[in-house]
Parts: C-alpha cells; sequence; structure tokens
C-alpha cells in the first residue's frame, strides 16, 4: 500500500493541525493558506522535533537534483511563510526556532497521527503501526517520531514532487530543445506561477521582485525543465542588484547562471537570449557577448519587446542614441502599458540632450502611477544634475519612501537641513558625507560617491572613487560615459583609461550628443 493508498495521517500541534495527504494546514478545522514549499519544509520539521534540520537538508528534501534557484533566499522564505501561516516569530518562536548559521528546529509540542497508520511502504520496507487512541501522550510522542519520518520521505518523495522522471524530463527537454523539436510542454502548475512571477516583476518594487524570485523559483520545483521560470529568475536577479540592497557581485552571477540554464533548456528561447544578454553586460562588462545576444534575441522574435527594451539600454550605454531610442520606441510599440520601457525612454531622452523632453515624460508617469519608482529615481539624478536642488530633494524622498529604505530616508533628512543652511553647496557636501557613511558600512557603490565628488567639481576624488569601483567591479560604471555627472571628466587622461578598462567603445562625435 502506497502513501496515497493509506488512511489520512493528519499531525496534530497546538491548535493547528497538518494533514500530510491532503497537503494542508488546518487551525481549529479552519484550513489555513500555506504554499507548497512552507508546507513541505513543516513536514520535515514535524518529523523530527527539537533535532537541528539543517539547510542542507531542506535543499536536498525541497528540490531536485538539477534545479537552479538561490537555496538560501528560497529557504528562507519558506520558513518565514510557514511562521507567518502559523502566526509564529523568528524572535520568540513557538513552534521554529532558528538555529543561527545551521538550521531550524521544531520545537512545538506534536501529537501523532490521528488515525493508525496500516503501512507506509517504502523499497523493501513495511511498518505495521496499531492503533493508538489509548496511548499517553509521552508514549503517543516517542512512538510517532519514526513514523513521521517515514511518512514524511514516503510525502516528500512522490512524484508529483520529487521522481526519477522530472531528472529524465529535463535531459529530454534540452535535447529535443537543441534538435529543433517542438518546445517543452508547460507543466499547468509551472505555468500559472510564472505568470504570476511576471505580474509581480513588471511592478519593480523590491517587495515584487523577491514574490517573483518566490513564484518563479515555485515554477522551477514544479517542472525542472520549464526553460521560462529559469529566464523570470534571470530577469529579477537583473533588476535585484537596482531596487534592493543585494550587492552587483551577488545578482549579477545568479542571473547569468539562470539565463545560461534557460538557454541551454531552450536554444530557440528570444527570452532567454535577452536575459543571457543583460547579465553579461551590465553585470559582466563583455559587450561583444551581449551585443550578439541581444540581436540573437531580436532575430529569433523580432516582437519580444524585453529584447527591444535592454538593447536600447545598452546601445544607450554606448552612446548610440538615435539606435538606443529607434529601439526603445520599438519596444513600446509592442508594449503600450509597459512603465519600465516609458520610464527608461526618459532615461534614454536626458542622456541624448533632450532634458525638455525627458522631464515631461516622467512627470507624466508620476503623475499617472506615482507609486511607480523609476521616474522619481530619474526626476532625482536629472535635478541633481541641473542643480535643482528642491526638486532633487522631493524626489529623492518619494523613492526613499516607495523603496522603503530607512538609510536612504536618513540621507535624505540629512541634506534637507545641509541646503536649508547653506543651500547646494552644503546639500553635495551633505550628500558626500552621508553617502561615505554608507559606503564605509558596505551599503553604497563607490560610484555613487564619484557622482557627487564630480558635481562638487572635485575631479580627482572622483576619479579615485571611480576607479575604486572598477576595481571592485561596482555597479554602474558601464554608464560612465552617459552619466552627465561626469561631463567635466571626459578629457581626463585617468577617465578614458577606466572607459577603456570597462570594455567601452571609445568617445565618437558621431555618438556623443
Amino acid at each position: 500500500m502506497t502513501l496515497a493508498q493509506a488512511s489520512p495521517v493528519v499531525v496534530h500541534f497546538g491548535v493547528f493541525e497538518a494533514d500530510l495527504r491532503a497537503g494542508e494546514l488546518r487551525r481549529n478545522g479552519v484550513k489555513v493558506r500555506i504554499q507548497d514549499l512552507p508546507f513541505r519544509a513543516l513536514a520535515l520539521l514535524l518529523s523530527r522535533p527539537h533535532e537541528v534540520v539543517t539547510r542542507e537538508e531542506l535543499r536536498q528534501a525541497l528540490w531536485p537534483d538539477g534545479v537552479f534557484v538561490d537555496f538560501d533566499r528560497s529557504i528562507s522564505t519558506a520558513i518565514k511563510r510557514l511562521r507567518d501561516a502559523l502566526g509564529d516569530s523568528a524572535d520568540n518562536p513557538i513552534f521554529v526556532e532558528t538555529i543561527e548559521r545551521r538550521g531550524y528546529r521544531w520545537i512545538g509540542p506534536v501529537q501523532g497521527p490521528e488515525l493508525s497508520v496500516e503501512a507506509v511502504v517504502q523499497p523493501g520496507l513495511q511498518i505495521v503501526a496499531p492503533p493508538l487512541p489509548h496511548a499517553s501522550p509521552r508514549w503517543k510522542f516517542i512512538f510517532v517520531l519514526p513514523v513521521l519520518a517515514l511518512l514524511f520521505a514516503a510525502w516528500i518523495f512522490r512524484p508529483s514532487y520529487r521522481s526519477a522522471k522530472a531528472g529524465s524530463k529535463t535531459q529530454r527537454t534540452s535535447s529535443a530543445s537543441s534538435a529543433g523539436l517542438p518546445h517543452h510542454a508547460a507543466n499547468r502548475d509551472a505555468e500559472e506561477f510564472y505568470l504570476q512571477g511576471r505580474y509581480y516583476w513588471e511592478k519593480r518594487t523590491p517587495d515584487s521582485l523577491n514574490k517573483a524570485v518566490d513564484s518563479f523559483t515555485q515554477a522551477i520545483v514544479h517542472d525542472p525543465g520549464y526553460a521560462p521560470a529559469y529566464v523570470g529568475l534571470a530577469d529579477c536577479y537583473n533588476l535585484l542588484r537596482e531596487y534592493t540592497v543585494m550587492p552587483a557581485a551577488e545578482a549579477y552571477p545568479r542571473a547569468l547562471a539562470a539565463a545560461k540554464k534557460a538557454v541551454e533548456l531552450d536554444p530557440q528561447s528570444s527570452e532567454a537570449h535577452a536575459s543571457l544578454a543583460f547579465a553579461s553586460f551590465f553585470g559582466m562588462w563583455d559587450a561583444a557577448t551581449a551585443d550578439r545576444e541581444f540581436r540573437r534575441a531580436i532575430d529569433l522574435n523580432p516582437n519580444n519587446a524585453i529584447a527591444h527594451h535592454w538593447y536600447a539600454t545598452y546601445l544607450e550605454c554606448l552612446r548610440r542614441y538615435p539606435e538606443s531610442l529607434a529601439e526603445i520606441e520599438r519596444a513600446q510599440a509592442l508594449e503600450p502599458a509597459a512603465k519600465s520601457v516609458l520610464a527608461d525612454k526618459g532615461a534614454i531622452l536626458f542622456d541624448a540632450g533632450r532634458l525638455p523632453e525627458a522631464i515631461a515624460l516622467l512627470k507624466h508617469m508620476e503623475e499617472n502611477e506615482p507609486d511607480f519608482i523609476s521616474p522619481h529615481r530619474y526626476l532625482k539624478f536629472i535635478y541633481l544634475q541641473t542643480e535643482d536642488y528642491p526638486r532633487y530633494l522631493v524626489e529623492a524622498r518619494s523613492e526613499a519612501v516607495l523603496m522603503h529604505d530607512n538609510s536612504a530616508l536618513a540621507v535624505v533628512e540629512a541634506t534637507e537641513k545641509g541646503f536649508a543652511t547653506g543651500g547646494g553647496k552644503d546639500l553635495l557636501k551633505t550628500l558626500l558625507q552621508q553617502q561615505t557613511k554608507l559606503y564605509q558600512r558596505g551599503q553604497l557603490s563607490p560610484y555613487f560617491l564619484a557622482v557627487t565628488c564630480s558635481l562638487q567639481g572635485n575631479k580627482q576624488e572622483a576619479l579615485r572613487y571611480l576607479r575604486t569601483a572598477y576595481d571592485q567591479r561596482a555597479d554602474g560604471l558601464f554608464q560612465i560615459e552617459t552619466d552627465h555627472a561626469f561631463d567635466n571628466l571626459h578629457n581626463e587622461p585617468a577617465f578614458r583609461q577606466l572607459v577603456a578598462d570597462v570594455g567601452l567603445p571609445p568617445l565618437s562625435e558621431e555618438n556623443s550628443r
């Protein structure tokens, strides 16, 4: 008899019960909403109460071999969602205790299966358990430990989650794609999680991007051979370094790995090649690979709006503004409602020297999409560089509030005081002081200190921070030629050398504005 044929197994703990057969969590008999990964983590913890379950054990139990996800983030998210479902707390745990640098431990009560378990079968193993209606709680608890362990093993490795078929399907999918055969037929659940992830991804907030990572991860768990889910994961990491505190040195290698996996699974995927191009250029500073992959993406699907969008930002960094604007307008025509496309068009217009058009577009977006971060961010940089400090402070505050970034908000408050005391000069002085504190704590790229120093007219300090940014492979250096904060450095030999070191082509009159 298999687990699916056995009597329902319900494990009680406090006011909760976990139905291992149905995959349901109930509180006082009422179903509690919980996602698949948190529930499976719960099942594993319940099978080993008062024992430490390591993060590595969770990884091995929850994901099939060969699956690419950010395991640390996904495990932490699964445990957080489990605690949320249980009303538990990491600081004052009732059920799940965090064991620092090791894993987690179930510290709550476990009262065992509600019904007798006639048999739980694994290869070569059969357990027959008598009914336990009159057993004392202590002995009932002792009995249930090995039974729960077996139940969990049978349940977690059931075919819908982990099986030899999953691995073989991945291999077949890769081979089929390489041979030009029809693309992988998506698992319905994987497709639903993918679409959910795309919805969150397009919102472009720290919270929504984290939700998108979770959704794409769920899609991969349901179907390890589903290439679009890896594309989605790559796209998240391509943006996380901009919208969260995740360092570029962590985000881009993950994006690159996920994109390469997507290309491996489906070499004909335009979206996979576009993601690989983005990570190659903005993360790895590999312009040659990026150019090849962007062109490949567009050749495969000329109507891929994201490919045109990201190709436009790549061309912008090369100061090929007419081509960049043509690509962003193509993306806009394909996806008229895409807010990110419209916002980046505003940034390209500014870099191309079309300041009034850029401000008008971004201000219009602010009025219609006040909670969308990008227009506030771009206007903040525009107003800082054009010395419109009152408007700069308004946009900086709006961005910090929308990002829920207390550190950024503290910087804004300090610079507001600096501006009130001594105008623009003191604003820049205070801004640099605050940025230096964040930089020393590892919370800010030296690139942004270089911007402020350059705006102060301190060329040597700006160049020093830019060189430090290069040595650290910090985010942002690919845009040093388009960033108007550095216009006063373009003729400096050290700046020209830095441009060459980054791998950007030499500046030309044709491409400059």
